[in-house]
């Protein structure tokens, strides 16, 4: 929320509530210029759809990995869409939605939220989702012998480590992606906030 001077020197009676600031910022978003908009609203998606392209790559390696042939469409599509939506959900939730209400006026806060996002939603999560799928898909089809009992956590880490060097390069990727967007959105909120507070600051736009 901004700050108590600041809403002291800009708003009468300082009077504001988070809903009313959110209502203000929404309603001044089409004041920015063009690109500041574009990237606000579809920059997520793109990460969302980096997170979706991880699953895809994590499910490919680990059906190799595991032998696995059968249901390639049915064990790809859940690796796709899931780590998509969550991605994009926890960006939204952590990132957009706390700016567009006033609530986040940390950029340093604002940058690692969007590198963990990138990171953990983008990149771990897709290759932990892949595990389960297709050792599931490996023991139903008998394509790689199975650990005995007491041996599974072994066997899960041992399967994973080098799927996990090869997938590095899609974690930085994904920690770049995310702190460069977060960073940008910032950016985009501290234009937003000075043309909805700021005096005379509607020129910005130009």
């Amino acid at each position: 929320m901004m700050s108590e001077n600041a809403q002291k020197e800009r708003v009468p009676g300082n009077a504001l509530t988070r809903a009313a600031i959110a209502e203000m910022l929404v309603k001044n978003f089409d004041k920015l210029p063009d690109l500041d908009q574009k990237l606000f609203a579809y920059g997520p998606l793109y990460l969302g759809g980096n997170a979706g392209l991880a699953g895809l790559i994590s499910n490919s390696l680990y059906r190799r990995a595991l032998n696995v042939t059968q249901a390639p469409i049915s064990s790809s599509l859940p690796m796709a869409v899931l780590p998509f939506l969550t991605t994009l959900s926890l960006y939204n939730a952590a990132v957009s939605g706390p700016l567009m209400s006033g609530d986040l006026n940390c950029p340093t806060c604002a940058v690692i939220r969007g590198a963990l996002i990138g990171v953990i939603g983008g990149g771990v999560y897709p290759i932990l989702l892949a595990l389960p799928v297709n050792v599931g898909l490996a023991s139903r089809y008998n394509t790689a012998p199975m650990p005995e009992k007491g041996n599974v956590l072994r066997y899960w880490v041992d399967l994973s480590r080098p799927i996990l060097r090869k997938t590095r390069a899609v974690l930085v990727l994904q920690a770049m992606f995310g702190t460069y967007l977060s960073s940008r959105h910032f950016d985009t909120y501290t234009k937003l906030a000075q043309i909805t507070f700021g005096p005379g600051a509607e020129d910005l736009k130009d």
